[in-house]
């Protein structure tokens, strides 16, 4: 039996990401990964059964990778207001350094390989993110509302902003550029709308 290898493997990850991104999921094959990565469809099968769990492993990765991202420096004990800045720091730093990861993502999420991978990966996230917005609304830092409606107005905002960034267009395709000071209007508008 063939044994795995590292380097190998993360070659695998990453051309993987890279021909998703741009050939879609119908785009891809195992036949055009192995060619890329210059090794022969038998070595992908050590890695994955098949085209899916290959799909699903690597969006597995990459998600709970953002969300380690996300969490550093990060505890449900801190203030709400500090927080949310910290997750939109480690937010916008994971989409700036690694945009073929978070266009994968994105794919992923919208996919029906999307259920298994966000509710594989978000299992710690949903514990630790409950925690903190449960203190916050405790502690009358946060109003309560839906999940739903806290995800849109936390982090509406910031995503639509690195979009803009990703772009380099914003609104009726002027030119864009990402700055701090953006950032932190956003971010001042958002916690003023979420707090009561």
């Amino acid at each position: 039996m063939r044994t795995r290898n590292a380097d190998k493997q993360e070659l695998v990850k990453q051309k993987a990401i890279e021909l998703i991104v741009n050939d879609g999921f119908d785009g891809f094959s195992v036949n055009k990964l192995a060619r890329a990565c210059s090794i022969s469809v038998a070595t992908l099968y050590i890695y994955y059964r098949d085209k899916d769990d290959l799909i699903r492993q690597i969006g597995l990765e990459v998600g709970q990778t953002f969300f380690a991202h996300t969490f550093r420096d990060f505890s449900p004990q801190m203030p709400f207001a500090e927080g949310l800045t910290k997750q939109w720091e480690n937010r916008a730093r994971f989409w700036l350094e690694y945009p073929q990861e978070v266009a994968f993502y994105e794919m992923i999420r919208l996919s029906p390989y999307g259920e298994f991978v966000l509710e594989e990966s978000m299992v710690a996230f949903k514990e630790i993110m409950s925690e903190f917005l449960h203190r916050a609304i405790r502690n009358k830092e946060l109003t309560p509302v839906t999940p739903e409606v806290f995800w849109s107005v936390a982090y509406g905002p910031l995503y639509t902003l690195l979009r803009f960034h990703s772009a380099k267009k914003g609104l009726g395709g002027n030119a864009f550029e990402l700055s701090d000071q953006h950032l932190a209007d956003a971010l001042k508008l958002v916690i003023k709308a979420l707090t009561p």
